[in-house]
């Protein structure tokens, strides 16, 4: 198996990366990662760069054709499973980590000890409606904490903000939407809020850092990978 980063998670999101492995050594769950490895072309699908998209595609797809891959990042998930087959007219054999999580707690694979932690769950678009994917993340997080829902989740849930270049192009416009997505976290009354998705993470993150109404009981924003290992017999970060 192949565990493919992604370009966000690699250059900005190494503890991500850091927590998936040591779950998948936990679980005897045998992978490589590609040191040069290439971005799935996600990004610039989103911002219009279709002919150089393609172009990245077509070369990362020399690296992972005929391999099992796994991904942290819901953008690299939706773009390998669902664009390279549309796109290139190449199924590839490609599993999200909640995926790959949930069976390993479903096959007794991870031991597990609740968190105190009270977590609410954001569906990233990509992972969500794009792919469908709503049942497993959850399965996980009942798993290792106690899960509470947004009013607006799975198909009705808000976008972070940070998808299709807003972040880039207009930052201030993510900032806004990620406010609101945050104010639907506190009004659950967690104290955390989980995601599977790191363009999210990051836009989440940036925005509890700067927001002014910030005190000691700020959201802490966290990866689906990290909430796992924090519920994982004698693991904590």
């Amino acid at each position: 198996m192949i565990y493919f980063r992604g370009c966000v998670v690699r250059e900005k999101l190494p503890q991500i990366a850091n927590a998936t492995e040591r779950i998948l050594k936990k679980a005897g769950i045998e992978h490589e990662i590609l040191e040069d490895e290439n971005c799935c072309g996600s990004f610039l699908l989103r911002t219009g760069f279709h002919d150089d998209a393609i172009e990245v595609m077509e070369q990362t797809l020399k690296e992972l054709e005929g391999r099992k891959i796994l991904v942290s990042c819901a953008g690299c998930y939706n773009t390998l499973k669902n664009d390279y087959k549309n796109l290139l007219g190449v199924e590839l054999d490609v599993i999200h980590t909640s995926q790959l999580f949930s069976q390993l707690i479903r096959k007794g694979k991870l031991t597990l000890q609740k968190t105190p932690m009270k977590v609410t769950y954001h569906d990233p678009c990509h992972l969500g409606r794009h792919s469908g994917v709503y049942d497993e993340p959850r399965e996980v997080l009942e798993a290792a904490a106690e899960l509470v829902e947004m009013k607006d989740s799975r198909e009705r849930s808000h976008c972070c903000g940070a998808g299709a270049g807003v972040k880039s192009a207009f930052p201030q416009t993510a900032n806004k939407i990620a406010k609101k997505r945050i104010k639907d976290a506190e009004n659950t009354g967690a104290d955390t809020i989980a995601t599977a998705c790191s363009f999210c993470i990051l836009n989440l993150k940036d925005t509890v850092k700067n927001s002014s109404e910030n005190n000691e009981n700020v959201l802490k924003v966290k990866d689906l990978s990290e909430i796992l290992l924090m519920g994982l017999e004698d693991e904590r970060i």
